[in-house]
């Protein structure tokens, strides 16, 4: 997995292996998820969005703690995918990056606790998966308004932008943080810490018990 230039965001650009019976890939390998982040991604809620081209989803997140970690890839068609740092104090503060999530070349991105996350469809049909640390609590879910001018997120220009209701109205960043809503850098720092703790603890558990969890090498169907 590559860092990004945002600290908590990553990409990941598997291996794909296609033949005349399609492709074959691995999205998400524990291992290595590990190794790059030094915690675990615990699974409490998988969703599937499908999108018609233009559709901006975000930007999105939710309370801290626990909020909510996010492993994305697109299935079908393409999306533009975005996170956004919108933890009050941190260095990055304002600050969005973006990834094309295509079938083609089958990358997914991970965004830690507290980072905003948005994604325009660039294709009809669209399909994006995606694994959630924290299961969906409405009231504890946010967002930002992706067309802030004052954020200057670099959509498509040639696509127009259809964002549901609740998106359009959505506060701009700066409405935000006079809200008191943002999370902040401190509080996600602990709480990047503790997982980082316990997810080590589990880990060790698992080499002491005869039946624990061997990592396996990448595999070919």
């Amino acid at each position: 997995m590559r860092r990004l230039s945002i600290e908590g965001a990553l990409v990941h650009e598997p291996t794909v292996f296609p033949d005349d019976r399609g492709s074959f890939h691995e999205w998400f390998r524990g291992p290595d998820f590990h190794a790059a982040t030094g915690q675990r991604l615990d699974l409490a809620q998988a969703n599937c969005s499908v999108s018609r081209r233009g559709t901006i989803r975000g930007i999105h997140f939710a309370d801290v703690p626990p909020s909510q970690a996010k492993y994305v890839t697109c299935v079908r068609g393409s999306v533009l995918d975005v996170i956004v740092d919108i933890r009050v104090g941190s260095p990055q503060f304002g600050r969005w990056e973006s990834v094309v999530l295509d079938e083609q070349e089958r990358r997914a991105v991970y965004l830690a606790e507290g980072l905003g996350h948005a994604f325009m469809a660039l294709t009809d049909d669209a399909t994006v998966v995606y694994l959630c640390s924290q299961g969906y609590a409405p009231g504890r879910e946010h967002g930002i308004n992706p067309l802030d001018e004052d954020l200057a997120i670099a959509w498509p220009k040639e696509i127009e932008p259809l964002l549901s209701p609740k998106d359009a109205a959505a506060p701009t960043l700066a409405e935000a943080a006079r809200q008191g809503i943002l999370p902040g850098y401190e509080a996600c720092a602990a709480l990047y810490n503790d997982l980082r703790t316990s997810g080590n603890a589990r880990d060790n558990a698992s080499f002491q018990s005869p039946m624990g969890a061997t990592p396996v090498p990448a595999q070919r169907a």
